[in-house]
């Protein structure tokens, strides 16, 4: 047994009993999203302070907990607030959670973050499903010991976001009357935002969004089997696009103005999930 496979079977063993039921679907709330629960029916919450060994959020306006509720009938397991790799964690205390969330029987991660847009024709505001992305700025997850019990040693990676799951999100887009941008994302590690030749870069390569999040967490769900699908929020436009400084009360701002598109297309999107999964 790897020491990471050991952790994560601590942790779950110190929390099972305070889960409400197996979720099906395991949902990430990015910066300024985390709101999205607020209007569910709660059945259960555990704070991550209160699991052995599991690493605490520090970011302002990330609550630091799971969230159990049913989501148009999906049994669901909600991060509201992530781990990131600026925080000054280890790659592996950022991708627990998501091991952890497969534990407890999740079988498609669905991602959320803020990001910068970095595609000419977005504006700040915008939603993005996420097609693809880069992750050759941050270090793999799947670096060190390979337990086979997760996956495989060399994961393929052909197709990180799921083509049906893609189209659901799609199809509840649309059927709430809101337009969504498509395209790729890129992570750095963060915490400073851009440099305006670093965007120039991240266009060269073809991405149409930045963050800091999501790319190393969707890659260590695919290792475990998972499905994957995401929405990026263009929180502003990245350094060199616009006059304006960035901001963290930028991306707050903004996402106020999104909430309610934003919330729509997941609780309906989920539903489709459900009759599929």
């Amino acid at each position: 047994m790897t020491k990471a496979y050991d952790r994560v079977q601590k942790c779950y063993e110190s929390l099972k009993d305070e889960i409400p039921f197996e979720p099906k679907l395991a949902l990430i709330l990015g910066s300024g999203l985390g709101d999205f629960a607020s209007d569910l029916e709660i059945e259960g919450t555990i704070n991550y302070a209160d699991i052995k060994d599991f690493p605490k959020s520090t970011v302002m306006g990330h609550k630091g907990r799971f969230v159990f509720a049913h989501v148009n009938g999906l049994p669901t397991v909600i991060m509201q607030g992530r781990v990131h790799f600026y925080e000054g964690y280890k790659m592996e205390d950022v991708v627990l959670p998501v091991r952890l969330m497969r534990e407890m029987g999740a079988k498609v991660l669905f991602l959320t973050n803020a990001a910068g847009g970095c595609n000419k024709d977005f504006v700040p505001a915008d939603l993005m499903i996420i097609k693809d992305h880069i992750s050759s700025l941050v270090p793999s997850p799947l670096i060190g010991e390979n337990d086979d019990r997760w996956g495989t040693r060399f994961p393929d990676m052909s197709h990180v976001y799921d083509p049906e799951l893609i189209d659901l999100i799609r199809e509840a887009s649309k059927e709430v009357g809101h337009e969504m941008k498509e395209g790729v994302y890129l992570q750095t590690t963060g915490p400073n935002f851009e440099t305006p030749a670093e965007i120039k870069l991240a266009q060269v390569v073809g991405a149409d969004a930045v963050g800091m999040s999501t790319t190393v967490e969707a890659m260590v769900a695919v290792h475990m089997g998972m499905r994957v699908c995401g929405i990026s929020f263009i929180s502003n436009l990245a350094a060199g696009m616009s006059d304006n400084p960035l901001t963290h009360e930028e991306v707050n701002e903004n996402a106020k103005l999104v909430a309610p598109k934003f919330k729509e297309i997941v609780k309906v999107t989920l539903g489709k999930i459900n009759e599929i999964i």
